[in-house]
C-alpha cells in the first residue's frame, strides 16, 4: 500500500510490498535433511541446486567406491558453494585401512577439513586414534549399524551422525533412537548432542548388512571395505535344495529391487531419522537431480504441514520438470524392511534398468511395431522387452508416429525372436529422451528469501536485506535529496528497482520503503546500494555459518557391547585393535582383507531369505513342506557353489563360502 503515516513534524512515507508476518512460528525442535550423492563436485552442486541440504562426495582416496575420488581442489570448489545455501558436504574416508596408509588417511583429513568439509563418514575405527582435525564424524553404513547398543557405543565415542543398516523396521529405528538420547531432542547443529540419525531412502539396496558382505574378496581379492566390491550379487545364479533339484534356474537371485521410501517420510522423521539419504555416488546427473528434486519436494510437504520440524539449510527450489524417480535408473521399487518383511523384494529377472511399463505391442510390420499406449514415444527413446527365459532385450527408437489410438515405432533393429517379440508382449521404456533433455539443461533454481527495507540517513539513505535465517546487514549512501514530481509513481518505481537482484541467491518477498519524503532517486544509485548490500548480507551470512561441532567422547571411555570381536568387525590396522581394547574388548580377530581367516565361513549376511522369496519359509509354510526346509540349499553360477544356511532365529540367510587358493597367493605374492 502507498500512504502517510504521522510522525511527529515530519511526515513518513512508507511503501510496503508485502504485509507484515503475523507469526515466526514455534522455535526450531529439529531439522530434516535431505543429504544427496555425488560422483564428482558439478554433480555436487546440481544437488544442492536442486534442493539438497548436504551431499557426500569422496575425496582422493579411501572411499568406499572406487573411480569416485575427486581432488581437494574440487572439494574446496564444492564447499564454497555449499556455503550459500548453509548446505553441508561431507566426505567419505570410510574405507578400512593398513596401517601403512593411516598416516596418509590423517593428511587427508586435514586437507578436506582446511578445504571446507564439514564433517568425514568413517568406517574404521583406527581413525579416531589418529591426530584428526576438529571436524565431526560420521559413521558410514558400513558400520553395519542394527542395533541400539551399538547406536549408542558410537553416539559415546564421538559419533555426530551414524546411517542406519537399511533392513531396520519403524519399530527398530525408534527404539534406536530411543537409546541414543542424550536429551530431549535430536540435534539440529545447534549445540544439542545428540547424534542425528540417517536413513537411506533411494536408491540401489545391498543385499548384504553394509560391511557384512565378503564374497568378492574371496572371489577375486576386490574387498567391498576397500571400495572394490565385485557385485557377485547381480551374477545370475541357479537355487537347488540339498538333493540337486532346481529350485530356480538361472535368475538374479541375489539381486534387490531399488529402495524407494517416498510413503514412508513422514513415518520415518517420526521414528526419529532427521537425516534422509539418496544412495548413488556412481549415479550420472540426471539421476541426482532427478531423486533430489524428488525428495526435496516430498519434505518440503513435512515441513509445511508440519511446525516442529525445520529446514536444514537455506532456499527455495524451482524447477523446469516435474520430478519422476521411475524414469531414470532404477530396478523397481521396494520400501524393503521399513514396514516388515515383504515377499517382492528382489529383482530377480535383472539386475538393469528395465524401465517402466509403457503399454504392449499390438501389430507388427517388417521394420516397424505399434504399440497400445497411453504414452507419448519420441525418436532416440529407449524401449526393453522381456524375452524368452524372462531376459532383458532392448531396442532404440529411431522414429515414432501417432497412429490412431496407438503409435507406430520404428527402432534401429527389429528383434529376430519371433517367440520372445510378438503382439502381447509389454513393452517398458528405459529412455525418455524428452524427459533426459531436460535434465541436460539448466533445470533448477535455489533462491534464498530476503526481505527489503529502504530508509533515510543523516546524509542519504540505507538499505537493509534481512534473510529467511534471520541475518540482516545493510548498506549506505551518501546522495542529495531531491523531491519527486509523483510520489505515487516514484514509491513504486523505487520498490520494483530494489526488488531487482538478478542472477543472485536471492528472491525478494517483502519490499518496504521508509521515507519522509518522497525523494528521487536514480536507477544507478539504488542500483549500487543494492549490489553494496547484497554482498553485506552474504558476508553476514558466511559467518554465521561455523564448523559444525566434534561430539566428545564420553569419559571415562564407554564400553563396547561385545567382549570378542570376529573377522566380521574388520579390523585391518592396530590402531583400530587399539581403539577396541581401550573400549574392553579383550579379544580381536584380523578383518577378513587380512586372509587369515581359515575354511569355509559366511561370505555374505543378509536379512534377505531365498526359502522366503520361494514360499518355502519353515515359519510360512504349511504341511509337507516343513520336513524339506531344514535342509541347507546352494547357489549355483558355473563353477561357483555357495551353501546358503539359515539362521530362523535371527531370520537371516548366510552365504558361506571360502577365498579361492589362487586369488590368495596371487595377493600374497604381490
Amino acid at each position: 500500500m502507498i500512504g502517510q503515516m504521522p510522525r511527529r513534524s515530519v511526515r513518513r512515507w512508507v511503501y510496503n510490498s508485502a504485509p507484515a508476518p503475523t507469526d515466526s512460528g514455534p522455535p526450531v525442535t529439529s531439522a530434516l535433511e535431505l543429504l544427496a550423492p555425488a560422483r564428482n563436485a558439478d554433480i555436487a552442486i546440481e544437488a544442492i541446486r536442486h534442493g539438497a541440504d548436504a551431499v557426500y562426495i569422496g575425496g582422493p582416496a579411501f572411499g568406499a567406491r572406487h573411480g569416485a575420488g575427486n581432488p581437494v581442489a574440487e572439494i574446496e570448489r564444492l564447499a564454497a558453494y555449499a556455503r550459500r545455501f548453509h548446505a553441508r558436504v561431507f566426505i567419505t574416508l570410510n574405507t578400512i585401512f593398513r596401517d601403512d596408509e593411516l598416516d596418509d588417511a590423517r593428511k587427508l583429513a586435514w586437507q578436506v577439513y582446511e578445504a571446507g568439509a564439514d564433517a568425514l563418514i568413517v568406517q574404521d575405527m583406527g581413525l579416531l586414534e589418529l591426530d584428526l582435525p576438529p571436524i565431526q564424524l560420521h559413521a558410514s553404513t558400513q558400520c553395519d549399524i542394527r542395533t541400539p547398543e551399538k547406536a549408542r557405543f558410537l553416539a559415546d565415542v564421538g559419533f555426530s551422525q551414524m546411517v542406519l543398516a537399511r533392513e531396520l523396521s519403524l519399530a527398530e529405528i525408534g527404539a534406536i533412537r530411543s537409546r541414543v538420547m542424550r536429551s530431549g531432542i535430536q540435534s539440529d547443529g545447534a549445540g544439542d548432542t545428540a547424534p542425528v540419525l540417517e536413513f537411506f531412502i533411494h536408491g540401489a539396496l545391498c543385499v548384504a548388512f553394509s560391511g557384512q558382505c565378503y564374497i568378492s574378496h574371496a572371489h577375486t581379492g576386490r574387498s567391498a571395505n576397500r571400495g572394490e566390491c565385485s557385485q557377485a550379487c547381480r551374477l545370475p545364479y541357479n537355487l537347488e535344495d540339498a538333493q540337486g533339484r532346481i529350485v530356480a534356474f538361472d535368475k538374479h537371485l541375489l539381486s534387490m529391487k531399488d529402495n524407494d521410501q517416498s510413503a514412508n517420510l513422514r513415518a520415518l522423521a517420526d521414528a526419529g531419522i532427521r537425516s534422509f539419504k539418496i544412495e548413488g555416488r556412481l549415479k550420472d546427473l540426471a539421476y541426482v537431480k532427478n531423486a533430489t528434486a524428488h525428495y526435496r519436494q516430498l519434505i518440503d510437504r513435512i515441513l509445511d504441514d508440519t511446525p516442529e520440524y525445520a529446514r536444514a539449510s537455506s532456499g527455495r527450489c524451482t524447477y523446469t520438470f516435474s520430478p519422476r524417480p521411475e524414469k531414470t535408473f532404477n530396478r523397481g521399487a521396494t520400501d524393503y524392511f521399513v514396514n516388515g518383511r515383504q515377499p517382492d523384494i528382489g529383482a530377480f529377472d535383472t539386475p538393469k534398468f528395465a524401465g517402466e511399463a509403457s503399454g504392449t505391442v499390438t501389430r507388427l510390420g517388417p521394420d516397424w511395431f505399434e504399440v497400445d499406449s497411453e504414452e507419448e514415444f519420441a525418436n532416440g527413446d529407449g524401449i526393453s522387452y522381456l524375452s524368452r527365459g524372462r531376459k532383458l532385450a532392448g531396442l532404440r527408437i529411431n522414429v515414432a508416429k501417432r497412429v490412431g489410438h496407438g503409435q507406430r515405432l520404428f527402432p534401429n533393429e527389429m528383434p529376430e525372436d519371433p517367440e520372445g517379440f510378438k503382439v502381447g508382449t509389454e513393452i517398458l521404456r528405459n529412455r525418455d529422451q524428452a524427459f533426459e533433455r531436460l535434465l541436460e539443461r539448466d533445470s533448477a533454481e535455489r533462491r534464498i528469501d530476503i526481505s527489503v527495507e529502504l530508509g533515510e540517513t543523516a546524509d542519504g539513505f540505507r538499505l537493509t536485506l534481512r534473510d529467511e535465517d534471520g541475518i540482516s546487514a545493510a548498506a549506505e549512501i551518501a546522495h542529495a535529496r531531491e523531491a519527486a514530481k509523483n510520489p505515487p509513481r516514484a514509491f513504486a518505481a523505487l520498490a520494483e528497482n530494489l526488488g531487482k537482484l538478478g542472477g543472485t541467491d536471492f528472491r525478494t518477498t517483502d519490499v518496504k520503503v521508509v521515507l519522509s519524503e518522497a525523494w528521487f532517486l536514480p536507477a544507478s544509485t539504488i542500483n549500487a546500494l543494492r549490489r553494496d548490500a547484497v554482498e553485506q548480507l552474504i558476508a553476514a551470512r558466511a559467518a554465521a555459518r561455523p564448523r559444525l561441532p566434534r561430539n566428545p567422547p564420553a569419559e571415562p571411555p564407554a564400553t563396547y557391547p561385545e567382549r570378542e570381536l570376529s573377522y566380521l568387525a574388520n579390523v585391518l590396522n592396530s590402531r583400530a585393535r587399539d581403539f577396541y581394547r581401550k573400549h574392553g574388548v579383550e579379544l580381536i580377530a584380523d578383518a577378513y582383507e587380512a586372509d587369515t581367516t581359515p575354511g569355509e565361513v559366511s561370505l555374505m549376511i543378509t536379512k534377505h531369505c531365498l526359502r522366503y522369496s520361494h514360499s518355502l519359509c519353515p515359519k510360512e509354510a504349511k504341511g509337507w513342506v516343513k520336513g524339506v526346509n531344514a535342509e541347507p540349499m546352494v547357489l549355483v553360477n558355473g563353477k561357483e557353489r555357495l551353501t546358503l544356511k539359515f539362521d530362523c532365529k535371527a531370520c537371516e540367510m548366510h552365504v558361506m563360502g571360502k577365498a579361492k587358493k589362487s586369488r590368495t597367493i596371487a595377493i600374497k605374492a604381490a
